[in-house]
C-alpha cells in the first residue's frame, strides 16, 4: 500500500469516527470517476448471421462509485470468485477513500488463472492504486507479481502501458490514463479480439 493512499485512510478513518458513520453503506447513490473493481470481464455473445450478438459483463469486488468531495469510504471483498470458463481468483479486495480535497482507490487479486481463446495467464498477485488530489490532478500505480502467459514468465517493467502481443490480441500491464481531473489505473487489461475484454484490478481516482 503507497504512503499516499496510507495516509489518506488514516485521515479519513478518523473522520468517520469524529463522525460517528463507521456503518457505511455497500454503494453510494451519485455517481462520480472514484472507484475500484477487482475484476471486469466482458465476453462476446454469439455470432448470428455474421452478427455478433451483445455480449455479458461481469464484476467481481467492486466497490461501487464514490460520491465527488465526500469524506466517506466503501469496501468490497471475497474469499474467491471467478467468471465461468474464463478466470478465478481469490483474497479479492477493493477499497476506495474519500476526503473533501483528495480520494484514492486500491483493488486487488491473488492467485489469478485466466484462459481465452487458448491463451492461459496466471499471476501470484495483482494490485492497482489511484491518487487524485485537488491541484495536483491524478497519479497511480500498480504491482503484479509472478506473471506468466502461455507458461512462460513474463518481466513486469513496472512502466505505464507496458505491452505484450497475444494470440489474437494483446496484454497491456500497468495501464494508465492520468490527467488534472485524476487517474485511472488498471494493473493488467487483456484484450482478444472479438472475444474478450478482462480487466484485473482496476482504480480510478478523480479530483473533489
Amino acid at each position: 500500500m503507497s504512503h499516499g493512499f496510507r495516509m489518506l485512510r488514516g485521515r479519513v478513518t478518523l473522520g468517520l469516527m469524529a463522525a460517528g458513520l463507521l456503518g457505511l453503506p455497500s454503494t453510494v447513490a451519485a455517481q462520480s470517476a472514484t472507484q475500484a473493481k477487482a475484476v471486469q470481464a466482458t465476453v462476446a455473445g454469439p455470432t448470428v448471421l455474421g452478427i455478433t450478438l451483445p455480449g455479458t459483463t461481469t464484476v467481481l469486488a467492486d466497490t461501487g462509485p464514490l460520491s465527488r468531495g465526500a469524506t466517506d469510504a466503501l469496501e468490497a471483498s471475497s474469499v474467491a470468485a471467478s467468471v465461468p470458463s474464463l478466470l478465478s481468483g481469490d483474497s479479492l479486495h477493493a477499497t476506495v477513500i474519500g476526503l473533501p480535497d483528495e480520494a484514492a482507490s486500491e483493488a486487488s487479486l491473488g492467485s489469478l488463472d485466466l484462459a481465452v481463446a487458448g491463451n492461459s495467464i496466471s499471476a501470484g498477485f495483482i494490485m492497482a492504486r489511484a491518487l487524485a488530489v485537488t491541484g495536483a490532478g491524478g497519479s497511480g500505480d500498480s504491482e503484479i507479481d509472478g506473471l506468466s502467459i502461455n507458461g512462460v514468465s513474463v518481466p513486469v517493467t513496472g512502466a505505464p502501458n507496458q505491452t505484450i502481443p497475444l494470440a489474437g490480441g494483446v496484454v497491456i500491464l500497468n495501464e494508465q490514463r492520468t490527467d488534472a481531473g485524476g487517474a485511472l489505473v488498471n494493473a493488467l487489461h487483456v484484450i482478444v479480439n472479438g472475444i474478450a475484454d478482462v480487466v484485473v484490478a482496476s482504480a480510478s481516482a478523480a479530483t473533489p
